[in-house]
């Protein structure tokens, strides 16, 4: 373990979360990897930096959610309705777990072996697509897809929450540029929902944390994250996710090898 100053800590795993939140590389993983390293901080330090890193991704979505304040419109009733579906399948999905006492791995090893299948189908998933018409919709098949597969993301660390609901979604016919429009809106509330829960039950138990510290990694993560997601949303408008899939299975292998 590297022995920094508490703050320069607090900096470092608010960048990671920025990061990775939202790209397909694993937000989860990767704090992992980095405590590996770094000091080990609490889950309410962990979850309340991810709910800083998305809000600060409203205001990209500014025109979308624009569109979704206009209750009228049929094509906005029906979004509503589609996000409201992945989100619903995802919070029962979630209870039941929670009921379980499910706890996600915190061993380097399966997240090492994540990234590398994840990587593995990133490339299969862009071969199998190259010369397939893609809709620029979205659609009711792909919003129960991606309500199951943000589950997925939950159980495996490492599997990265927008990478399998891309996929996912592309597999199922979206275009890029949709699937990860939708993956984002969707994770929006997501996130947030199950972020507000913990940080409850863990404000409930007495959890005990160094407030400034906290604020300085949520503010960290929150810019390093608006300005990753810009740079994402303009990135899969021209590239595919062929770059990503090289990332992580080097990054797993790396890890293999390392640890």
């Amino acid at each position: 373990m590297i022995d920094l100053p508490a703050w320069l800590t607090a900096v470092l795993l608010g960048v990671v979360e920025g990061l990775t939140e939202f790209i397909p590389v694993s937000s989860t993983g990767h704090l992992l990897i980095a405590e590996h390293w770094l000091p080990r901080q609490s889950d309410l330090f962990n979850i309340a930096i991810q709910s800083g890193a998305v809000l600060a991704v409203i205001p990209l979505f500014g025109p979308r959610i624009a569109q979704l304040k206009q209750w009228r419109e049929p094509a906005s009733r029906r979004l509503w309705a589609m996000i409201g579906a992945s989100f619903g399948i995802t919070a029962v999905g979630g209870v039941i777990m929670e009921k379980l006492h499910f706890r996600l791995p915190e061993a380097p090893t399966p997240v090492a072996w994540a990234l590398i299948l994840g990587g593995v189908i990133f490339m299969a998933v862009e071969l199998l697509v190259r010369h397939k018409p893609l809709r620029n919709r979205h659609t009711w098949p792909v919003a129960v897809v991606v309500g199951f597969a943000q589950l997925v993301a939950a159980i495996f660390p490492g599997a990265s929450r927008s990478g399998v609901t891309i996929m996912s979604s592309m597999v199922a016919g979206t275009s890029r540029v949709t699937a990860t429009e939708f993956s984002f809106l969707v994770g929006i509330p997501t996130l947030l929902a199950a972020g507000a829960l913990k940080i409850f039950k863990a404000l409930k138990n007495g959890a005990q944390e160094d407030w400034g510290l906290l604020l300085l990694a949520t503010f960290v993560a929150g810019i390093v994250s608006f300005i990753t997601v810009k740079w994402m949303l303009r990135y899969v408008q021209t590239h595919s996710f062929i770059g990503f899939g090289i990332y992580r299975i080097s990054a797993g292998v790396l890890l293999l090898c390392f640890l």
